[in-house]
């Protein structure tokens, strides 16, 4: 598998995106330096993945080559996997949850947080046929860092 580092991934991204973008817009969608995007790009001309066009005196423009194309689905492969895993691995958790829950007789739940992790477990909660309120009256699940939890409420402690 071909080293690639993240700058250069985005780079790659971005180029195929938009064959016509200036470094100057390279930069300020990466929130690169002019002279690091100028950097990484000569470095990508160099590994063969990037060809340089003039198309004026002060107009480039940028083309992923065959060798680039291959490196950048690569690596956005990698990525899906690598995500993929990730998802499998939240979705297992939030099922054990649901099921120890289950056993234990709850059949509504509030949630806390907004974000993808979250959504996996409401997902699953609703799957397994548990409620999800609006409000914490008794047991609160939380999605964090840290994995799935169950935070309940002082009446139940």
């Amino acid at each position: 598998m071909t080293e690639i580092k993240q700058q250069e991934y985005a780079l790659l991204n971005e180029i195929a995106n938009d064959s016509m973008v200036t470094q100057a817009n390279l930069s300020n969608r990466l929130g690169m330096a002019v002279g690091s995007v100028n950097w990484y790009i000569k470095r990508l001309v160099t590994r063969g993945w990037v060809k340089v066009s003039h198309l004026n005196r002060t107009r480039l423009k940028y083309d992923l080559t065959p060798e680039g194309m291959s490196v950048f689905t690569q690596r956005a492969l990698l990525f899906a996997g690598d995500s993929l895993k990730v998802y499998g691995n939240l979705r297992q958790k939030a099922k054990a949850l649901t099921q120890e829950l289950k056993q234990k007789g709850i059949r509504q739940v509030h949630l806390t947080g907004q974000d993808e992790m979250s959504d996996i477990l409401r997902l699953t909660c609703i799957e397994a046929g548990i409620q999800i309120s609006d409000t914490s009256k008794e047991v609160i699940l939380k999605a964090d860092s840290q994995g799935y939890r169950i935070i309940w409420e002082t009446t139940r402690q």
